[in-house]
């Protein structure tokens, strides 16, 4: 669910980045300063605390980009959020973005559980698989359920794909039933 605050960033990065290729740039910049803030909870104290000056915080961000080689208007727009406490919501921004752009490039995303890790022939295949069944193309997020035994489960917007060893099984007790 995106959050209702995050929607302007994420429309105004999109305004100041021109084209949807632009923002999904410079949102895999800020992802990567999501993924470090995410993984050092005492650098989200140090956002969260009002008795730090503005100036340090800023300071300790720009030091941070510096090494993660972010561009410049990464850094302004990590600047906006620390000016309007909003750089610990980050990821809900990022979220929103993400909506924004794959609406733009119409991209389908999809949450798809197999029972095993995947071999990259094998995530083509099923990448293909699933944009036929979308009719468009198809951002992927995987993760391994060993529970399914086999095959794997899809999700697109509304729409399930089940192609698992234990939706075959579950389908066959119905049928029985």
């Amino acid at each position: 669910m995106i959050r209702r605050f995050a929607r302007p960033y994420a429309r105004a990065i999109m305004d100041i980045t021109g084209t949807p290729q632009k923002a999904a740039e410079l949102r895999n910049e800020l992802q990567r300063f999501a993924d470090a803030l995410r993984g050092a909870s005492d650098l989200r104290l140090l956002y969260a605390n009002p008795g730090i000056d503005l100036p340090v915080k800023i300071s300790i961000t720009e030091q941070i980009a510096k090494k993660l080689g972010l561009s410049d208007l990464a850094v302004k727009v990590l600047d906006v959020l620390i000016r309007n406490h909003r750089i610990n919501d980050i990821d809900g921004i990022l979220d929103a973005l993400t909506a924004y752009v794959n609406k733009e490039l119409d991209i389908a995303v999809a949450d798809v559980a197999t029972a095993h890790k995947l071999s990259e022939p094998e995530i083509a295949q099923l990448r293909t698989t699933l944009e036929k069944q979308a009719g468009r193309r198809v951002e992927m997020h995987l993760t391994v359920d060993p529970t399914l035994l086999g095959g794997f489960v899809a999700r697109i917007e509304s729409r399930i794909f089940d192609a698992s060893v234990v939706g075959k099984i579950e389908k066959f007790r119905q049928s029985l039933a």
